[in-house]
């Protein structure tokens, strides 16, 4: 397992009318912080070969984030693939540590010219698992 982090400051776009990051911000973050992770760990060829797709979110929400706090968000792929698919996981804490969500989204990798699934290839993988 390889983690990625990423710090994000809630601005008031992402707060919704009850004071705190909307349900939809967060997707768009557990989304954001997996790509960012992808262009980190993944050399040019694997990035130039493939694209990854969300095909499912689970995603607990704990506690309320609001305008001007500060999240860390950590993500890590901690199993192997199977076969075109692996689950990512994906944890936000607030600067007292304490998790605000936690995340478990599946993804699964193209082709990126024929757009097509495919297995995910070991040396993929392994960028993430090592």
């Amino acid at each position: 397992m390889t983690p990625f982090d990423r710090t994000i400051t809630a601005t008031e776009q992402d707060i919704d009318e009850l004071g705190h990051v909307n349900n939809a911000v967060w997707v768009r973050w557990i989304q954001d912080i997996a790509t960012a992770h992808w262009y980190a760990a993944a050399p040019p060829a694997h990035r130039d070969a493939y694209v990854w797709v969300v095909v499912r979110h689970e995603i607990d929400y704990l506690r309320a984030v609001l305008p001007g706090e500060t999240v860390t968000g950590r993500t890590w792929v901690g199993e192997a693939p199977r076969g075109a698919r692996f689950d990512r996981h994906v944890e936000f804490t607030g600067a007292d540590g304490k998790p605000r969500v936690r995340a478990r989204t599946t993804w699964a990798v193209l082709d990126k010219v024929t757009g097509r699934p495919l297995r995910v290839p070991p040396e993929v993988a392994a960028a993430f698992l090592g």
